[in-house]
């Protein structure tokens, strides 16, 4: 029995709640208690919560041991029906959508505040607009009528209950924390970097490497100012357009070796340096603030410390607990397999229900065993690269997985054209001329006017991406969702997820356990988002006790 109950925090700590009719209408008198978190461990018969934010409440109850089996999360469902109806971009507080509602004026959003490292306060200090608890009723019951009128009101629904668990997840795995090991990142970085001049200056190596710069070019230069290399380069007749590895190999001069290394050691230094770590790493955890959906294409992101942009060299930090292990999970060429599934392209599922090498599989079947070529056909079909050598390759593909390549093509002619185009579930692009485009889209420079043709080939490649990458985003919350709930009985904790990698901290003898868990979870997923298809979600799985040794 689905037994669903609104609740909405009150001054002073209290709630005010009431159980909900399936069509969002109160089934019972409006309840008021002293203490939200005794409120809803009080009622563990309830199968799903709805509140306006999991970030306003859930938090709260996690730090008092309460932990909800489902929520649904007002504000983001918000933002997702706003995407599909074409949207995006307006406020999507519940204030917002009861002003919208009631034909008031529209706040704006409040703005999202970052975590700041090591205030536990900010988890419950979320800025909002005042609220009657029976505008929070009407928002969430207009919302249900809303899901019914989307494309797929099924996916959708799935789309934005599957959304809210995430919201769950990531507050969870914020409150677990990301094990890390402080000695061993000093040990790196006194490795890699020697030691700080005065304890807090700049590290030996990379003075020794600007002074090998400095003389290479027989003067004074400052490497960690990109004009100032240019500008010395330019001296010594290189005319370069940036100070990118590549482009710098390109060149034979005697600064590009320090230089290179100088700017990846820089890098670290800057990024994950001894600063980094006093600010992000407590208690022997790393919590970054995990947010869902925080791109357009449903990827996750973080509020802070880098946490999707951990270099390979700094997860030797990234620790097991005594006795616990790291259970490291890669999905294997992922996208490939989402466009086999979302395009019902016969022989590219054929070639995806195996869980091993894909490319290779392609190779055999269009392009005479040519791997390296393979992997560029289909990884153009989905970026965008058709021209060219990338050309070629399309026609190819196109011959052999003709539906595969059909379902990318379609959804950049939609993006040309200025249509929406929508995910697996119903994650809908940003429409034409929405400020988004502007960071989202590689296009032309600002100067060019909008009716430039290259406006909408840029917005073209994205959306055929974007189909492809935005249906990876919906699996991979099927997967959280299912693998949370596999991990329910176990002394497990989903500590990490990024794209197509989780990381599950738990007991050793647990490791085995959680492995079967994430691939039966993944299994369930490909069911669950794209119905019955062969094609197999195989995941690479490690169990280790330092993540930098899983890959």
């Amino acid at each position: 029995m689905d037994e669903r109950w609104a609740i909405a925090p009150e001054d002073g700590g209290g709630a005010t709640l009431v159980a909900l009719h399936p069509d969002g209408q109160p089934a019972g008198e409006i309840q008021h208690e002293p203490d939200l978190v005794a409120a809803v461990a009080s009622r563990p018969q309830v199968t799903r919560w709805v509140w306006r934010s999991s970030a306003e409440i859930y938090p709260r109850l996690l730090a008092a041991g309460v932990r909800v089996e489902r929520c649904y999360d007002v504000e983001n469902t918000e933002g997702l029906l706003l995407g599909h109806e074409g949207r995006l971009g307006e406020p999507r507080s519940a204030a917002a959508a009861w002003a919208r509602l009631s034909g008031a004026p529209v706040p704006p959003d409040p703005p999202m505040r970052a975590v700041v490292p090591g205030e536990q306060s900010s988890l419950f200090e979320i800025p909002t607009e005042p609220l009657a608890f029976h505008a929070l009723l009407r928002v969430y019951a207009d919302q249900l009528r809303r899901h019914d009128l989307a494309e797929h009101p099924d996916r959708m629904r799935l789309l934005t209950a599957s959304e809210s668990s995430a919201m769950l997840i990531a507050a969870e795995m914020d409150r677990a924390g990301l094990p890390w090991s402080a000695q061993a990142h000093r040990d790196v970085l006194s490795e890699l970097l020697g030691e700080r001049f005065g304890g807090t200056g700049e590290p030996r190596r990379l003075t020794e490497l600007a002074e090998d710069i400095s003389a290479a070019f027989g003067h004074r230069v400052r490497p960690e100012l990109p004009a100032d290399v240019l500008k010395a380069f330019k001296q010594a007749g290189h005319q370069l357009k940036s100070t990118r590895r590549w482009e710098l190999e390109t060149i034979d001069h005697p600064a590009v070796a320090p230089l290179v290394e100088y700017k990846k050691l820089y890098r670290i230094y800057t990024a994950n340096g001894w600063s980094w770590l006093n600010d992000w790493v407590h208690d022997g955890r790393f919590r970054p603030g995990f947010v869902p959906g925080g791109t357009v294409s449903g990827r996750w992101i973080t509020n802070g410390g880098g946490g999707l942009q951990i270099p390979k060299v700094i997860r030797r930090a990234v620790v097991a607990d005594p006795g616990w292990r790291l259970v490291v999970a890669d999905a294997s060429q992922l996208e490939p397999r989402v466009l086999a599934a979302i395009s019902r392209d016969r022989a590219l599922m054929e070639v995806s229900s195996d869980s091993g090498d894909l490319y290779k599989a392609v190779s055999d079947q269009a392009f005479s065993g040519d791997r390296g070529q393979a992997k560029l056909a289909v990884l153009g079909a989905i970026y965008g690269q058709t021209s060219g050598d990338g050309l070629k390759n399309l026609a190819m593909l196109r011959k052999r997985f003709p539906q595969a390549v059909a379902y990318v093509d379609d959804a950049a002619r939609a993006g040309e054209e200025g249509r929406l185009v929508r995910t697996y579930l119903g994650r809908t692009c940003p429409p034409t001329g929405h400020p988004l485009d502007d960071a989202l889209l590689e296009g032309p420079p600002a100067d060019v006017p909008a009716t430039d043709p290259r406006h909408a080939r840029a917005r073209g490649r994205f959306t055929r991406n974007f189909v492809v990458q935005g249906s990876a985003a919906d699996w991979a919350l099927l997967l959280l969702a299912a693998l949370r709930q596999a991990l329910t009985p176990l002394k497990a904790e989903l500590v990490f997820f990024q794209h197509d990698e989780v990381i599950v901290h738990c007991p050793a003898d647990e490791a085995d356990q959680v492995a079967d868990a994430i691939q039966q979870a993944s299994n369930l997923a490909g069911t669950l988002t794209f119905g019955p298809t062969p094609t197999n979600f195989a995941f690479t799985t490690a169990t280790v006790e330092i993540y930098a040794a899983a890959k």
